[in-house]
């Protein structure tokens, strides 16, 4: 017996009982259903996310203060950074200063999220500008109220993106400012905080109005602020990546060294790309167990399918008899059972397999992150669900084959 008759016998056993075919697959389903959506939201979030911090900059250092034990004169100060600067394995170097406002321009209302430093900020936060320029040495020095916008932000605030000359007014704590905006920047390529994240980030927090990012002088928020100009981190890059840890542990010698904390461990430098890396592997496990503990459906399916296939032994036993006594081999009949269950199996899985997109893909919808289905996951589920049917398949197919055939036709 050739295969295409195995298969035509295994589908019209399949297509005689079809209630019961379809009861049998429904472990199958679920279990390669749970598994596909789990492993393409999973490849899909992390991609999403690792692309997010890498939008940011993965060839940079971050040099945090411990805040815990540090003193006034323990944080990194504008010399701090001046003096980092002029290292020779440093390409740009600014502190990171945060903070959130008022924000209001003529027909709009909002929350500003106010990013401070010098500007070498244009360079760690890849600010490719769209409109207008990057506020200046000259901005800084003398403390300018100007600011840079992404384009979503004008958008938001304005109603177009080139809004250049227009003035945004910032209020904290009874003072308000308006600031002139003087760039607007590619939301896409300057920083992974874009509007519609950071309005999520704020309902969530169930905080009202408008989102909107400002980039603004370190000098000027500061004075914004009434701070004295000191900083809890600052962010790097050096001139070869290849030396970017060892840039970083540079930096932190200089700052010790200037603030005579050497061996406190004051300051952390943390390379943005082992960020990623760490993140890359947590969300990979974190997806493998939760994918592990969805396939025990997969098990539990497999061995439905085994009871059914044993069933069906029963129930065909005099057919079993009257081939063998005809002359199949005994390896013809394990064969027409083995690919009875591994048909069973594989549209199961193919219906799992739709499912399972479909499911991932309104996850994703929901979500909004973007997931793309990948061929080795339809490898997956087909190769998977082929695997369970020979497995569980095996057992029912030897026993229909060890029959004898004078036992096989005295039974009714």
């Amino acid at each position: 017996m050739n295969i295409i008759e195995n298969i035509r016998i295994a589908v019209f056993s399949i297509k005689t009982n079809l209630t019961r075919s379809l009861l049998t697959m429904l472990g199958i389903i679920i279990g390669v259903a749970s598994v596909i959506a789990i492993v393409t939201v999973g490849n899909g979030g992390r991609d999403y996310i690792v692309g997010m911090i890498e939008s940011m900059g993965s060839n940079m250092v971050s040099i945090n203060v411990t805040v815990d034990i540090a003193s006034k004169n323990d944080y990194i100060t504008d010399d701090d950074i001046k003096a980092i600067k002029q290292l020779d394995s440093i390409e740009s170097v600014t502190p990171m200063a945060f903070n959130m406002a008022a924000c209001s321009t003529e027909s709009e209302e909002g929350i500003a999220m106010l990013m401070a430093g010098t500007t070498d900020l244009k360079y760690i936060m890849n600010a490719q500008m769209m409109y207008g320029r990057f506020y200046s040495e000259d901005d800084c020095t003398a403390a300018r109220y100007v600011a840079v916008i992404d384009n979503v932000s004008a958008y938001t605030l304005f109603g177009y993106e080139n809004c250049v000359g227009e003035k945004i007014n910032i209020s904290y704590n009874g003072n308000t400012v308006a600031f002139k905006i003087i760039g607007v920047g590619d939301s896409t390529a300057m920083t992974n905080l874009d509007t519609e994240s950071m309005s999520t980030m704020m309902e969530s927090s169930s905080m009202m109005g408008t989102m909107v990012s400002v980039m603004i002088p370190a000098t000027t928020f500061n004075e914004f602020y009434g701070q004295s100009g000191s900083y809890q981190m600052l962010y790097l890059t050096a001139k070869d990546d290849k030396f970017l840890d060892s840039a970083g542990a540079t930096a932190v010698n200089v700052l010790e060294a200037r603030h005579s904390n050497g061996g406190s461990g004051m300051y952390k430098a943390t390379n943005m790309a082992t960020f990623i890396e760490l993140i890359d592997t947590v969300i990979n496990v974190f997806t493998a167990f939760i994918a592990a503990v969805g396939a025990i459906s997969l098990v539990v399916g497999g061995i439905g399918v085994m009871n059914i296939m044993l069933v069906s032994v029963t129930e065909r036993t005099r057919e079993i008899g009257i081939r063998k006594s005809l002359g199949a081999k005994t390896s013809t009949i394990m064969f027409q059972f083995l690919t009875e269950s591994v048909i069973l199996c594989c549209i199961g899985g193919t219906i799992g397999l739709v499912l399972g997109v479909t499911g991932a893909l309104l996850v994703a919808s929901y979500v909004n992150v973007p997931i793309e289905v990948k061929f080795s996951t339809i490898l997956l589920a087909v190769g998977f669900s082929s695997a369970i049917g020979i497995f569980f398949g095996i057992y029912p197919a030897r026993r229909a084959a060890k029959m004898q055939p004078i036992e096989a036709l005295r039974r009714d």
